[in-house]
Formats: structure tokens, C-alpha cells, sequence
């Protein structure tokens, strides 16, 4: 990858299909047959939880190749208190740059900006392997659970970056993912058809 070859900008309303059609591009497959991302985005973006001062995307010669955006959430301290907290995605890279260093350069400035934007921290559901590198830990190190999920269940897909260090010191409790991520299916499916049609299919190593 060359530092020189791309620029990460603030995503604009004329980008809003092109940016859409990458992230299905990206997801197809990947999670369960076809995907839902694409969908989520385009009903996120009118969500007062969005951070448009954090919604961007990565170009390169004129075309989008990535794309990163952050919901405001909260968690649910044990003793009461309400604390606001960032969640993040859909992040993705065009399939033909993936494994290239373009996620990681997309993530590390996606996230210096929130941090000058003086949020406290970042939870989400991703691969410690690849986040890891950008500072991400186990959210059960921070005492933070994730909503919904029994105690003994496994939770590795949790993650969390403190923005401000200490900012979840003396914190425990229960993250909850913003509602705006949960679609229905058959509003994906109406959705989808406005784009080249895609098969979709049942692979090894779905969640869903």
C-alpha cells in the first residue's frame, strides 16, 4: 500500500449509492448469504444517533474504496449511570484491496478523529486479530457486557478502545447496540433489488 495513493474524506450525499453498493460488494456472503449492511447504512444515516462529523470514506483515482461510520450508543453502569459511549460500522474495504493495510489505515484515522471529537470509547462486535492492532482489547476487560448475551456464552466478538485513557475506569455494565442495526429481512430484500442481481449463498464459517 501507498500512503500517497488514497484520501479519506467526509462522505457526501451524491457518494451515498456508490458507498452503498461497496458495502455490499464487501459483505456478500461473508456473514450469512447475501448481506444486510448495505441496508443498514442507508437507514442509519437519517438516525439521530449518527456522527456525521465521523462518517467517511476512502478514495482512490476518483472511486471509493472504503468506508467507516460511528453511531452514538451508551452503556448501563452497574451503579445507574448512563455513559455515552461510540459504536462502529459498517467498516469495509473493496474486496480487491482487502489484506493491503487499506482497513487499517481507514481505522487508525477513523479513530484519531473521534478522539478529537472527545468521545470516550469505542465498542463493537469485530475480530480481535485485525483490531487488535489498532488498540482494540476484549470489552470484558473493561467490565463491559454485552446486552442480551448469557454469562457463559462466548464473547471474544466484543471489543472495546478507550479514546480517553480511563474514560470506562471504575465502569461495569451492560453495552446496548443501537436499535437502528436491526433490520427486517424482507425490507433487505425490497431494498436489494435496486441493485445488479447477486446470488446468494451458504458457506462455511456463516454467523448468521
Amino acid at each position: 500500500m501507498n500512503t500517497s495513493d488514497y484520501t479519506i474524506r467526509l462522505e457526501r450525499p451524491e457518494d451515498y449509492g456508490e458507498v452503498e453498493n461497496l458495502i455490499r460488494e464487501s459483505f456478500w456472503n461473508v456473514y450469512r448469504p447475501g448481506c444486510s449492511e448495505h441496508y443498514v447504512i442507508h437507514m442509519l444515516r437519517d438516525n439521530a444517533a449518527f456522527v456525521k462529523e465521523l462518517d467517511f470514506v476512502m478514495e482512490q483515482d476518483g472511486k471509493l474504496i472504503g468506508q467507516n461510520m460511528f453511531m452514538k450508543t451508551i452503556i448501563n453502569a452497574d451503579d445507574g449511570k448512563i455513559v455515552p459511549v461510540l459504536t462502529m460500522g459498517p467498516i469495509c474495504i473493496t474486496p480487491k484491496l482487502q489484506r493491503e493495510g487499506y482497513g487499517k489505515a481507514l481505522l487508525d484515522y477513523s479513530l484519531q478523529k473521534a478522539a478529537e471529537l472527545v468521545f470516550g470509547a469505542v465498542l463493537f462486535e469485530g475480530n480481535i486479530g485485525f483490531y487488535g492492532k489498532s488498540g482494540f482489547k476484549y470489552a470484558r476487560e473493561f467490565g463491559i457486557r454485552y446486552h442480551d448475551l448469557p454469562e457463559d456464552a462466548d464473547d471474544s466478538f466484543f471489543l472495546c478502545k478507550e479514546l480517553i485513557p480511563g474514560y470506562l475506569s471504575g465502569i461495569t455494565g451492560v453495552y446496548q447496540t443501537p436499535h437502528g442495526y436491526y433490520v427486517d429481512d424482507s425490507d433487505v430484500d425490497i431494498f436489494d433489488k435496486g441493485f445488479p442481481p447477486k446470488q446468494k449463498l451458504r458457506l462455511p464459517g456463516q454467523i448468521f
